[in-house]
């Protein structure tokens, strides 16, 4: 099974990425994870990507595309992956596209957790009492920004998996319990 979850910050996908890999058996793949791993590992494009990340700079999509289709090609990821934080954009998107056809792989979803701004606000503002603040990005103020990003970048990425009929909705407000009944409903699981 090859996933993409979409939705917004604070709207539970790393929870359910959780879950889902252990009931499929599949990897959670996560771009920041992968950058890491890639630069611990001093891959060439890992090396690149250090030394662009030393200088303060974000990495490319060039590069992050790179270090994804290098990790999409491990063993662990033969029998399918979710996709979590990547794409971020219609590049990325496309670019998506392009890797997997060149590998002879598809997708089969690209689950969109559905959830309201001013709910996931309150969301958070609970995760970070409930935690003593742990999270650096739990605040109001770096919420709204992220908000905004997603809805600037990443939301169109709504309608593009939606006119490839790949996009499968859930209501990310509801309890954790239900999202992933939800998720795996639309999976057909």
């Amino acid at each position: 099974m090859r996933l993409i979850l979409l939705g917004p910050p604070g709207a539970g996908k790393g929870t359910q990425a959780k879950i889902l890999v252990e009931a499929y058996g599949i990897p959670q793949l996560s771009t920041g994870d992968i950058l890491r791993a890639a630069i611990a590992a001093k891959t060439p494009l890992g090396l690149e990507a250090k030394a662009i990340v030393d200088r303060g700079d974000l990495v490319s999509d060039t590069i992050v595309n790179g270090i994804v289709s290098e990790r999409l090609d491990a063993e662990d990821c033969k029998p399918g992956f979710i996709l979590d934080g990547f794409p971020r954009t219609i590049a990325q998107a496309e670019a998506l596209d392009q890797m997997l056809a060149d590998k002879g792989i598809a997708l089969d979803a690209v689950i969109e957790i559905k959830a309201e701004a001013d709910e996931l606000v309150k969301r958070v503002i609970n995760r970070a009492k409930e935690s003593g603040g742990a999270r650096a990005d739990d605040n109001e103020e770096v919420l709204r920004k992220r908000l905004g990003v997603y809805s600037e970048q990443t939301a169109p990425l709504v309608e593009y998996y939606a006119g490839k009929g790949l996009l499968k909705p859930v209501d990310g407000m509801a309890p954790v319990e239900e999202v992933t009944a939800a998720i795996k409903s639309a999976l057909g699981k």
